[in-house]
């Protein structure tokens, strides 16, 4: 991707519009996704610092998705995320590229200060996780789809998109290699299970990514608090419980009190709720396969094959294995 390093002088002509008159202190480069350049922006005086993000040309989309969300979010008086401040598709002079200027939201990862919690400080971020994912999924949606600036392609139940999304994801397992008889095991676990996933009969906003990664914290000592999620280019109109089924297969995997706090910070749950969680992990281990073959990161492949396995079998998943 080639998408230049931020310079202060740059940073100012494109923050005119939303700070006019400021002076940059610094510009830090963020951890960014494969697609997504991101500089915290430090200015002058008592102004907090903004987040600039700036995407390759070919990947416009993905900006006018995450203004999409953000701001349907903002609508609805969701806290805990970024906020649109001004966004350029096009690019300006100054940066000809595409960019969006967001809020910064305080903290870091959860996933790079989580080694030094203790496991009740990671139970209190984790039930406040609960809490803001559920917050998220009271965004209703009219259709099953994924989401760019609308429902892409979208389907009229849970069952059409599950099932397309299976096809869809299994197509690229086999076009990168992937195991035949894993692939046709997946497929039919899929169609054997698919009446169960009928009982989704309105999808919500999913974050579809919503894993310590992607959750920002603040910490001092053992005392943690969450400060919100970032990241929503994954972000479908899905049954909420494709979202928790993502945490649970990245995040918490077999620890049971990470499970149970976010729960109990989430709410209420439908019957059957288990097993369609069950189906859905299936898938996004599957996606996860495809990623890393896709991304070079062969070395993972066997442990996450493994793991498609042991979730067709209905054995629970062991902790990350290095790969």
């Amino acid at each position: 991707m080639q998408v230049p390093w931020l310079q202060a002088a740059d940073a100012e002509a494109i923050l005119r519009p939303v700070v006019p008159g400021c002076r940059v202190a610094e510009v830090v480069t963020r951890p960014g996704g494969e697609v997504v350049r991101v500089f915290e922006v430090r200015l002058d005086g008592p102004l907090r610092p903004l987040i600039v993000k700036v995407y390759a040309q070919r990947w416009r989309w993905k900006l006018a998705k995450e203004v999409y969300v953000y701001r349907q979010l903002a609508r609805r008086g969701i806290t805990g995320v970024p906020r649109v401040l001004h966004a350029e598709p096009a690019g300006v002079p100054a940066l000809p590229l595409p960019f969006v200027v967001l809020t910064r939201l305080d903290g870091e990862p959860l996933s790079a200060v989580a080694g030094r919690l203790s496991g009740a400080a990671i139970g209190r971020v984790y039930e406040q996780m609960g809490t803001l994912l559920a917050a998220l999924h009271r965004v209703r949606c009219g259709r099953w789809g994924y989401i760019v600036t609308g429902i892409y392609d979208p389907k009229p139940t849970n069952v059409a998109y599950m099932e397309a999304e299976f096809a869809e994801k299994l197509q690229r397992f086999a076009d990168l290699g992937g195991d035949p008889a894993l692939r046709e095991a997946v497929a039919a676990h899929a169609v054997r299970h698919a009446g169960e996933l009928a009982a989704c009969r309105s999808p919500v906003l999913c974050h579809n990514d919503f894993h310590e990664g992607n959750v920002l914290v603040a910490a001092e000592g053992d005392r943690c608090t969450l400060t919100g999620c970032i990241d929503v280019e994954n972000a479908v109109a899905a049954d909420p419980l494709l979202d928790l089924a993502k945490t649970e297969y990245y995040a918490i995997r077999d620890d049971d009190s990470r499970r149970d706090a976010l729960l109990r910070g989430y709410g209420p749950l439908p019957a059957g709720w288990a097993r369609r969680v069950a189906i859905y992990r299936v898938l996004h281990a599957v996606d996860f396969w495809n990623h890393c073959s896709a991304s070079g990161r062969r070395g993972q492949l066997p442990a996450v094959a493994a793991d498609i396995e042991t979730m067709l079998r209905g054995e629970p998943l062991g902790p990350w294995r290095s790969g």
